[in-house]
């Protein structure tokens, strides 16, 4: 028969490096809204199986459910099977709860002579875990924060320097969303669980290191809100502020946005914020939106509504010292950052 793994006892060889793969055997849906970061997604019931043995057990009765379940696993019960037995090494399986479904699947499978954990609690539990994790969290690293006018390349200068191994918590990445009200083009928006997960994931990875890298983002990333603690840490942090030409900043976010892939949603996003933009500029920016201008419209764009907004914005640090990079080109600003950071530990 299959065994429980508890979540402190999982969380603890995890730390240690011993490699288990999580399995969540709920519904592509389920586990598309929010999961344990790094799970492989093996569904015991597809979405509307799951809704059709859920009607089941409410409107008919529990065995009925029970029944209708049985008949389903039995077809799928091969493949099932099959690509759990490709997983190579330690596995365990989780559902919402640890109840029927995972107790299901590792049981078909000690059947079968496949080896699993049950994740004791599912992702119930884990997700508790995170919140009461989060809400003690004490992170002991400097912030190093990257500051500078939209455009200037901070998330792509922080994924060429984590790339490199450098410690960056990447906050954009975590919620699936720029920060802007442009922000969720081309972008898979995350809820605030699978935020949260991700996030205490690097802080957990990060809190030996002498500091961290982040951008300074606002407390509120699309759909997300960063910890209390976490934006009161970037405050005390040591502030970098890139400077780039204006003509490269277009490019950058022309490249990032490629808002002729989806012109309908930029112009919608414009439109939100076009009463607060002087008419004759909101009017040429929306032309050139509608025209397929687009290096027009983020100039205007950059140059009338999110520079005067930056400008307030970085204003709100009283006191704070910024030290300036003045570069042409994200990686000139790389490479300027990485001479700084002996000299900021």
């Amino acid at each position: 028969m299959f065994q429980d793994i508890g979540l402190q006892e999982w969380a603890e060889q995890r730390e240690s490096g011993k490699a288990i793969t999580m399995i969540d055997v709920r519904s592509p849906s389920e586990f598309a809204e929010s999961t344990i970061p790094g799970s492989l997604n093996i569904p015991l019931f597809d979405d509307q199986e799951r809704a059709e043995i859920g009607t089941l057990y409410k409107q008919v009765s529990v065995d009925a459910a029970k029944q209708r379940g049985l008949e389903i696993v039995s077809a799928k019960l091969p493949d099932f099977v099959r690509k759990f037995a490709e997983i190579p090494g330690r596995k365990a399986v989780f559902c919402w709860r640890g109840g029927m479904r995972s107790r299901t699947t590792a049981t078909l499978l000690s059947l079968m002579d496949i080896h699993t954990y049950r994740l004791a609690g599912g992702y119930r539990a884990y997700r508790q875990w995170v919140v009461s994790t989060l809400e003690q969290m004490e992170f002991a690293p400097e912030l190093t924060v990257i500051h500078g006018n939209t455009g200037s390349g901070k998330t792509l200068l922080l994924r060429k320097l984590q790339e490199q191994g450098y410690p960056v918590i990447d906050l954009e990445k975590m919620a699936g969303h720029r920060g802007s009200v442009f922000g969720q083009i081309g972008l898979q928006a995350h809820n605030q669980k699978m935020f949260d997960s991700l996030l205490l994931d690097d802080l957990l990875r990060y809190r030996e290191a002498p500091y961290v890298l982040m951008e300074a983002e606002s407390k509120r990333i699309g759909k997300v809100v960063v910890p209390e603690f976490l934006m009161e840490k970037k405050e005390q942090g040591r502030h970098i502020r890139i400077d780039l030409p204006t003509d490269v900043r277009v490019q950058i976010i022309l490249e990032d946005y490629e808002p002729w892939n989806n012109p309908e949603g930029c112009l919608l996003a414009f439109r939100k914020i076009k009463s607060r933009i002087h008419t004759p500029i909101a009017a040429e920016i929306e032309q050139s939106l509608l025209a397929g201008r687009y290096d027009r419209a983020v100039e205007l764009l950059l140059t009338y509504y999110y520079d005067p907004r930056y400008a307030h914005t970085e204003g709100q640090y009283e006191g704070a010292e910024f030290t300036v990079i003045r570069a042409n080109t994200v990686d000139e600003a790389v490479m300027e950052v990485q001479r700084l950071l002996p000299k900021l530990v």
